[in-house]
């Protein structure tokens, strides 16, 4: 069995916010197990429990008992990811962080690579590709940006990455004293598009080492109204706030227009346009883009896209009820 602690220091801390995950919990980290098995390195999985009021915790309970010193349980009093993320970063001691959704998995050769990646391009953060599977069972492939790609930086502000798509040095991380906004969904979003204003140092495998299963039922894909959807509202704005304080705001114009046109005018639109209490989200996007791109129909990554997309987000910016 695979020695988790011992003399040598932790090398990977795998952080796993949880609320209510019975469902997934056990298969996430099992898979989390398989992979640090194989890679045979000093590793920690935190479980940061949100409050579940199903078996999550008793689940995880029983997988620590058969992988001693390997798995330990956090709890937070603030709801949400972010505050997860949050106080499993804190209390982690590995050279590596990743952050890791309860409902997914993860490939079993992916710790291995990816901290081999790390180690030999000396990297702040390695960037991974990720399988997408939805509730049909059919699948999609979110490619990882390249540092060898032309304007990779620009790529990655407009990317939208997930916590999950990235391996992070926690020394870096501490160092910029990151955190994900709490108490609200989009929590990341302010955070991850901003990274890589802060290093050079940043590496790719395009392999689809992360299993991103798309659940009926996360925070994301709610059947029921809830004023959370108009939280897009405030990342936005704290993403804006971190390119104009770091001096980047012209630099990535293009690409941070693009980043708002695509999450207000075709992402978040779905959320307006599902809820009537939504509808009122449409004027606020509006007010937001004139405010920072009065000129976003002229933006040359949306000029690339097809005409039917383009078309929507006409139509998405001109609603009004």
């Amino acid at each position: 069995m695979t020695k988790y602690h011992g003399e040598n220091k932790i090398l990977i801390s795998l952080v796993i916010p949880a609320f209510n995950s019975e469902n997934y919990i056990t298969r996430c980290i099992n898979s989390l197990v398989k992979s640090i098995d194989r890679a045979k390195i000093q590793s920690e999985i935190i479980v940061v429990d949100n409050g579940s009021t199903d078996e999550t915790i008793k689940a995880v309970h029983e997988l620590a008992k058969n992988h001693p010193g390997l798995i330990s349980v956090l709890r937070c009093n603030t709801p949400g990811a972010g505050a997860a993320r949050n106080l499993g970063a804190q209390n982690a001691v590995g050279k590596y962080l990743w952050f890791i959704d309860a409902d997914d998995e993860v490939r079993e050769d992916s710790i291995e690579k990816l901290i081999s990646t790390a180690e030999k391009e000396g990297a702040d953060l390695v960037m991974m590709g990720a399988k997408r599977i939805y509730p049909d069972g059919h699948t999609d492939y979110l490619s990882a940006v390249k540092p060898n790609e032309k304007d990779y930086r620009g790529r990655f502000v407009r990317y939208g990455v997930g916590p999950w798509q990235l391996l992070i040095r926690r020394a870096w991380w501490v160092k910029h004293n990151f955190l994900f906004r709490e108490r609200m969904i989009h929590e990341d979003m302010e955070i991850m598009s901003s990274l890589i204003l802060y290093t050079d140092a940043f590496a790719a495998v395009d392999e689809p080492f992360y299993l991103y299963y798309q659940n009926d039922g996360s925070v994301l894909h709610a059947k029921t109204f809830s004023p959370r959807i108009f939280d897009i509202f405030e990342a936005l704005e704290g993403l804006m706030a971190r390119f104009k304080s770091a001096g980047a705001e012209q630099k990535y114009y293009d690409s941070l227009e693009w980043f708002f046109i695509w999450n207000l005018l075709i992402d978040s639109a779905k959320d307006f346009v599902k809820f009537p209490e939504g509808r009122g989200g449409f004027k606020s996007s509006r007010e937001m883009l004139r405010r920072y791109f009065p000129h976003w129909r002229k933006n040359r990554f949306l000029r690339e896209k097809p005409l039917r997309l383009r078309l929507a987000t006409l139509y998405n910016y001109f609603r009004n009820w």
